[in-house]
């Protein structure tokens, strides 16, 4: 303790069930601040991703759906997963179809900066389908992984 006085430190204990006792001199006030500056910057630097959703109805028009694909794209740029969703009302229930080659046909514009999480599926009166934007490095070298992407959503199709 004469020590760490002397140096103007702190007798920090380090590992006190330890035969014997670990001890530090350090300046513990400065410790603890760049200890809460780590935690904040790490808190900045995790993100939580947010699920957006973008509503579609299957009689929607060719030019109301590119501004809706537009909107979703908006959303995938800046990180947020996105929940397409065609929503069916009364008797548009039968045409399961027309709402999944919507979903498809918006995933197929998409395919440059996202991946599909999950496939078209109906959940109550609603088609849905989750897709989630690329990484950087996915981006890169991602010319495959559309081609593949596409393939995949057209076998889905058939």
């Amino acid at each position: 303790m004469d020590m760490a006085r002397e140096r103007g430190y702190d007798l920090v204990e380090v590992q006190p069930n330890a035969a014997p006792p670990v001890c530090r001199l350090m300046d513990y006030g400065k410790y603890r601040y760049e200890e809460s500056r780590r935690e904040r910057d790490s808190r900045r630097r995790q993100r939580t991703a947010a699920l957006k959703e973008v509503r579609l109805r299957p009689k929607i028009d060719d030019h109301d759906l590119d501004t809706k694909a537009r909107q979703a794209r908006k959303f995938l740029k800046s990180g947020s997963k996105v929940k397409l969703s065609v929503v069916f009302r009364g008797r548009e229930i039968a045409h399961q179809d027309i709402g999944r080659s919507l979903l498809v046909r918006v995933g197929e514009q998409l395919s440059d900066l996202s991946t599909i999480d999950q496939q078209p599926h109906m959940e109550g009166r609603s088609m849905v389908m989750l897709i989630s934007p690329v990484s950087e490095a996915q981006m890169s070298d991602g010319a495959d992984d559309a081609d593949e992407a596409s393939d995949q959503l057209a076998d889905n199709e058939n």
